[in-house]
């Protein structure tokens, strides 16, 4: 977490999936196991009606999710990740069980493993990639997000997920298909083609009075899953 006189930037390094269900149903996890909240992992979920939650695992990691992106209804749950190579197992107490199979790299995938990952990781070099992101995938690497806060998605590779099933509340959402219509959490949405991404995260916040989080919860970084 870097500070300046003005803001207070947050970074959150890991893997963002996106979703889509046949059901219409659209998921975003994000599995940090390095950021300036701890090792933590969350899940956006839109259902059909458009009604938008959030499942955190702590009401800190709500709280700045809830304060970066807009939402419906917010839950706190114990979130869980579990990797097995290509292979990935997520829970969310009783409310949510999640499975899926990340393929190969796609063409944007091999072009982002060009770029050093130093550099990807950069927010300024997303004025490079915006543009990109827009033309091939049809989303944002870089705006503005709530309560005066800006992001910068530093992306540095990309697979596709060839397989999903997600149980909600015990009703199975259906076979896995392209994340359509958008989702409405943020500025940056998801690629349509269901998809798994490496990233840095950084987001910067005025400064306030008010700390976000406390040093005790910066823990030590987890064992990153993947490839």
């Amino acid at each position: 977490m870097r500070r300046s006189p003005r803001t207070t930037q947050w970074r959150f390094d890991g893997w963002i999936a996106g979703i889509g269900t046949a059901s219409g149903a659209r998921l975003i996890l994000g599995h940090w196991p390095r950021s300036s909240l701890g090792p933590y992992s969350n899940v956006m979920l839109e259902r059909t009606d458009g009604h938008r939650l959030l499942l955190a695992p702590t009401r800190q990691t709500a709280d700045f999710i809830a304060g970066t992106y807009a939402f419906d209804e917010v839950r706190i749950e114990p979130v869980r990740v579990h990797v097995t190579g290509a292979d990935w197992t997520v829970t969310a107490g009783p409310l949510l069980d999640l499975r899926f199979t990340a393929g190969r790299r796609g063409p944007v995938g091999l072009l982002l493993r060009t770029v050093p990952d130093v550099l990807a990781a950069r927010p300024f070099w997303t004025v490079v990639t915006d543009p990109l992101a827009r033309l091939l995938l049809g989303v944002r690497t870089r705006g503005t997000a709530g309560a005066g806060r800006r992001e910068w998605y530093g992306t540095r590779d990309l697979h596709l997920i060839t397989a999903a099933t997600v149980i909600l509340e015990g009703r199975h959402l259906g076979a896995l298909t392209a994340v359509e219509p958008p989702v409405r959490f943020g500025f940056g949405s998801t690629p349509r083609t269901p998809c798994l991404v490496r990233v840095t995260t950084t987001v910067s916040t005025p400064r306030t009075p008010e700390p976000l989080a406390s040093p005790a919860a910066r823990q030590p970084p987890a064992q990153e899953g993947g490839f």
